[in-house]
């Protein structure tokens, strides 16, 4: 009996000898991962009863005797993106050729590199070292990477958005398998300004960094600038107490926007708010952000206060674990009045955003937004429900009558999302939550979309009332008719930093601790 006839179903075997096992002791393989097939081809037999066979799947003699070079994947032709995700992923790349090759290292700044060790915890290879950038030199490597000519997301192809999607997820996976060591010198102090107890905690910590002796190192602390002349915090004390090398320093918006690259580490002391507070000041690039609870809700501060020291001291010796979460960017859409046309009632919003192109610009772009939770577009001040229509990519997904609609990111999940009735998100999956908020019928339901998906949310020309809309809670803008939003999966994620070891049930403890529902 033939192999062929043996056969119940397809199988794939192996055509040549099969692979000799791996010597502990060979040195120059300790490195090289083992491969789950070798490099020759496979020969694909099928059952007797279904004779017909396709030409390529016979098994090429000559290809079986060629150079091994003929049987690797092809190299990707993939052009260079402006993503600073793929940067990043390349420049990893980069390093695991150089690891096999140590004379590609010859001409690098060895005090511009940090140790980036896998974790315990989720790794096996634990005697690996890997090295990556500080945070000081890889956001300067993020930022030159990114033009800054560059479209929008909004404005990407759907390969390019996806690319950058992909890219973000395996950037991702990445950072959960490592430990992170930073070379921490600015650090970035965020706290609620108004609030005199977090003033006194703001002090405490300050005053802790600037000392050389208990934080390990000499330390430039910004603060925020309404502190300096604060009778609470004592600026002028802070800064004649410090050590030699450290510095106190205050920070205002601009900065954050013009250089974002300027520290090491963001603290947050406060509680959710105040983390979406650091969003919202880093638009662009987001140092890694450490918080501590000290508010209402702990969805994202993943440290307690009262140990502060000893986790700061942990986090600058030993390393951090990294969780990049998905931002959105959203960016408000205003209709173009069109010449000899006094009204726009007679206009159809759905007609112009996914009907045919007339060659003529309808709309214009006013302001973008990179948020973490979410995006949302209700009522306001009217007392009549809103008429929302909602688009995805090139087609119109529906029409919504409701107080409004809710798009968040999974981060968000936990936010207006979960109020409005949409379901909760593990931050890891790449999706985009649409949650209508109060709606007129039950015929809407929250639904999840992909995040290589650009929506669109708009005012019908005869709408009766103007919607508003928000972002992450802040900077409320009404609309008009024949305006919309788009959201979009944005360049720019945000990275919290975990408590060492911390990995995916991380999200199923604080959801367990903050709602008691699981």
């Amino acid at each position: 009996m033939s192999p062929q006839d043996a056969l119940p179903s397809i199988t794939l075997t192996n055509s040549s000898k099969p692979s000799q096992p791996r010597d502990e002791n060979d040195n120059d393989n300790k490195d090289t991962p083992p491969t789950p097939f070798p490099d020759e081809p496979l020969e694909v037999f099928f059952p007797a009863d279904k004779p017909s066979r396709r030409k390529s799947s016979f098994p090429d003699g000559n290809k079986a005797s060629s150079s091994s070079s003929n049987n690797q994947r092809p190299t990707s032709g993939r052009r260079r993106t402006s993503f600073f995700v793929h940067g990043f992923l390349d420049d990893h790349r980069l390093q695991d050729t150089s690891r096999t090759n140590p004379s590609n290292h010859d001409h690098e700044d060895d005090t511009k590199r940090e140790d980036m060790i896998p974790d315990k915890t989720t790794s096996t290879h634990t005697e690996q070292e890997h090295h990556t950038q500080s945070h000081g030199g890889l956001a300067s490597v993020l930022e030159d990477s990114i033009d800054n000519t560059s479209v929008q997301s909004r404005l990407l192809t759907k390969k390019e958005l996806s690319d950058m999607a992909f890219g973000l997820r395996e950037l991702t996976k990445r950072l959960s398998h490592f430990r992170l060591k930073l070379k921490v010198h600015n650090i970035f102090l965020l706290t609620k300004a108004h609030d005199e107890t977090l003033i006194g905690y703001t002090r405490d910590v300050t005053e802790w960094l600037l000392s050389k002796s208990q934080s390990g190192g000499a330390h430039t602390v910004y603060v925020e600038d309404t502190l300096q002349h604060h009778k609470g915090f004592r600026a002028v004390e802070l800064g004649k107490g410090a050590d030699e090398g450290s510095q106190l320093k205050f920070w205002n918006n601009k900065m954050c926007t013009l250089d974002p690259n300027a520290y090491d580490v963001v603290i947050a002391l406060g509680g959710d708010g105040t983390v979406l507070y650091a969003s919202w000041l880093f638009q662009r690039i987001v140092p890694p952000v450490l918080s501590f609870a000290l508010g209402s809700l702990g969805f994202l501060t993943k440290f307690d206060f009262g140990g502060y020291k000893e986790t700061l001291r942990q986090a600058f010796a030993e390393g951090v674990t990294l969780s990049v979460r998905l931002r959105l960017e959203a960016t408000v859409m205003r209709a173009v009045d069109r010449d000899g046309e006094g009204k726009r009632e007679h206009r159809d919003l759905i007609d112009e955003l996914v009907g045919e192109e007339e060659g003529e610009h309808t709309h214009r772009p006013e302001q973008s937004y990179n948020i973490l939770n979410d995006v949302v577009m209700d009522r306001g001040p009217s007392a009549t429900m809103s008429s929302i229509e909602v688009f995805g990519d090139n087609f119109h997904i529906t029409t919504v009558q409701a107080d409004g609609v809710c798009v968040a990111t999974p981060t968000g999940s936990t936010a207006y999302n979960l109020a409005a009735g949409g379901s909760l998100c593990h931050p890891d999956n790449p999706v985009i939550l649409v949650t209508a908020i109060a709606p007129h019928t039950l015929s809407f339901r929250p639904i999840l979309l992909p995040d290589t998906l650009v929506l669109r949310i708009g005012v019908p020309f005869d709408a009766r009332t103007n919607p508003w809309v928000s972002f992450d809670g802040k900077d409320r803008i009404e609309l008009l008719p024949g305006d919309y939003v788009t959201v979009s999966a944005s360049r720019y994620p945000f990275p919290a930093i975990l408590p060492l070891g911390a990995g995916s049930e991380d999200w199923i403890d604080s959801i367990s601790r903050t709602l008691n529902c699981l």
